[in-house]
């Protein structure tokens, strides 16, 4: 069969849309290399892959372990499994002997505080939850600190691991100081807003300093920085797209957290992968990117989110620090963005101040456009700040002035917050604030290296990777059980975060003596799990055996 088309029937409608078809096909022939270039500076993974991750995760069903399946999920002998059931309870009568005015505090706050129902329902993978936080109650509350210890409501004494989620660098006991002597140099002003303390003009010199760029703005948290950031670096570029990249955390605000746990789509951000060079080719060749988010912390996991226990179904959990290979890395994504017009904001949120005296831009030797700071920086009250190039900070343009670039917030530069922030930066400046980071990394180094050779001649199957005083815990066994053991931890005295042991936090106010003491504990927390069975895997047990056995339960249910 054939068709002719005969002029006369070419009408003027026909070949405008035949005109714009072929117009079209050309436009998409001329895209496709971009869109390729693109698809492929994408990490491989989920988390490279946001809308496939979020996709996927609203497909997955709940599903649980009860009874006998909670000690058997990875189809242990009976031995083994009755040697687990002691082990619980033995931990379980514990906690109720140790832990009952915290715990039970926090079990009727729960009902009223949807932040502990979340944490307290995602501290291991959801197949085991229920079952566990029956068995093992947490409590959430504590009545003081001290040194580097932290007191619950039963005068338990705990190591303090968690860090205050970055924010205790100092101590603290140095903290409380500081936080006194910032209300008592604004008290007068007290809590007036609008109007600002002369302390700000003195902290904004000294952030100069620090950053070594040229302005300063005020926030009242991280997640209002780096929003402030990126909305100037679009304003100034007239670009709508940003860059961040696998598995980096810049705030929970919907263009920065794209995926899972963003109810919407984030549009204008690509999610590319860390340390690629597929990924440079991109920043090179688009025009649409006003801007690269770094968050330093990745060095630990580039293209991995934060490790936490919630999602250790197994023991894939990957982490390792190469200094110099990310500096080198940084330097060549720095020099890209200089040429492409890109505005390069390093996010130090989480490790200003903490890896080095000037941070990570100091110890990875990078200089962005514009920097993020938060935590620490407040001297212990909340804080976020800005630090960036003159002609990126400024709100407005001056030929047209209607044009303006909107940021205010009601708290921002608090009289007490400002005051706080002062004196920690003259502690900072001080001899005793630097007297913290003289070799501060290789302390840390020496430290992790002498806990992991501890582990290794008691044979137990995990070890540590830390980048500076950030450590996380990774395992060697393709184990359904290796996030129980931050349950054994927490039975020895060791306070950590609600990610368990993917995150360790170290304040620099840690001697010897202490940090011994937090090595003996937890060795024997780590050896009283494995006398409990936890750590037997099949034989021929894989992690990806393991995944696939997930997978299959997620799909057809439990066995």
């Amino acid at each position: 069969m054939s068709f002719i088309v005969h002029d006369s029937v070419m009408t003027p409608l026909s070949a405008t849309l035949a005109f714009l078809g072929a117009g079209a096909a050309a436009f998409a022939v001329r895209k496709a290399p971009a869109r390729l270039r693109l698809s492929r500076a994408k990490h491989k993974s989920l988390t490279g892959h946001v809308r496939w991750g979020k996709r996927i995760a609203s497909l997955v069903r709940f599903y649980e372990y009860d009874g006998e399946r909670f000690f058997r999920a990875d189809d242990a002998p009976v031995d083994v499994a009755e040697r687990r059931m002691v082990g619980l309870a033995r931990l379980s009568a514990l906690y109720r002997e140790r832990f009952p005015k915290s715990a039970a505090l926090t079990a009727e706050a729960r009902e009223d505080i949807s932040d502990l129902q979340f944490t307290g329902t995602y501290r291991v993978p959801f197949q085991f939850s229920r079952q566990l936080r029956a068995a093992l109650p947490m409590g959430n509350f504590l009545a003081s600190t001290e040194g580097v210890t932290a007191t619950d409501l039963d005068g338990n004494c705990f190591y303090d691991l968690t860090g205050s989620y970055g924010v205790n660098l100092l101590g603290t006991d140095t903290y409380k100081r500081l936080v006194d002597e910032g209300i008592a140099a604004t008290r007068d002003l007290g809590p007036m807003l609008g109007g600002l303390h002369p302390i700000v003009a003195d902290n904004v010199k000294r952030l100069q300093a620090v950053s070594g760029l040229d302005e300063v703005s005020f926030h009242m948290s991280g997640t209002e920085a780096v929003m402030q950031a990126v909305r100037l670096a679009r304003y100034h570029t007239r670009r709508r797209r940003l860059v961040r990249f696998a598995g980096a955390y810049h705030g929970w605000w919907g263009d920065v957290q794209p995926g899972i746990g963003n109810p919407i789509p984030a549009d204008n951000t690509l999610t590319l992968a860390d340390m690629s060079e597929r990924t440079l080719r991109v920043l090179a060749t688009r025009r649409d990117i006003a801007c690269v988010l770094v968050n330093p912390l990745q060095a630990m996991h580039p293209n991995s989110g934060a490790p936490g226990d919630n999602t250790l179904v197994d023991g894939s959990r990957r982490a390792e620090v190469d200094r110099a290979a990310y500096a080198e890395w940084l330097q060549r994504l720095a020099e890209v963005c200089r040429a492409s017009g890109i505005v390069l904001i390093m996010d130090e949120v989480f490790t200003g101040f903490r890896l080095a005296a000037k941070g990570a831009c100091e110890y990875f030797g990078v200089q962005p456009d514009m920097v993020t700071y938060g935590k620490t920086l407040g001297g212990g009250l909340p804080v976020g700040v800005l630090c960036g190039r003159a002609e990126l900070m400024k709100r407005f343009r001056a030929d047209r002035p209607v044009d303006i670039c909107f940021a205010r917030g009601t708290f921002n530069s608090h009289p007490y917050v400002m005051g706080a922030m002062n004196a920690f930066l003259r502690l900072w400046e001080s001899g005793e604030g630097r007297a913290l980071y003289a070799g501060v990394d290789e302390r840390w180094n020496a430290r992790a290296a002498d806990l992991n050779a501890r582990v290794a001649a008691e044979s137990l199957p995990l070890r540590i990777v830390n980048l500076g005083t950030i450590w996380t815990v990774l395992y060697d066994v393709p184990s359904r059980y290796n996030w129980m053991l931050q349950f054994y931890l927490r039975a020895e005295g060791l306070l950590l975060s609600w990610v368990g042991s993917g995150r360790m936090i170290f304040s620099l106010n840690y001697d010897d003596a202490d940090f011994a003491a937090v090595a003996d504990r937890f060795v024997a927390a780590a050896k009283a799990m494995q006398a409990d069975g936890w750590w037997w895997v099949p034989e021929g047990a894989t992690n990806k055996t393991v995944k696939r056995q997930v997978l299959r339960e997620t799909l057809f249910g439990v066995r």
